[in-house]
């Protein structure tokens, strides 16, 4: 997938939050990568590579 995706970018993963919710917010791009839920507002950090392999869809940039 091409890393199309920036800080405020709003995207879809594969699997969807234990919340329910499936859409995530960006918040900060580095080496890691940390996405927000948007139906808890629970943040996670994910490394770069196992980011880009569990994105399912950019919705918004």
């Amino acid at each position: 997938m091409n890393n199309e995706y920036k800080l405020g970018s709003k995207v879809i993963m594969k699997k969807p939050h234990p919340c329910g919710v499936n859409e995530w917010e960006i918040t900060r791009i580095g080496a890691d990568i940390k996405i927000k839920c948007l139906g808890c507002g629970r943040s996670i950090m994910l490394p770069r590579i196992e980011f880009n392999k569990k994105l399912k869809k950019i919705i918004e940039e």
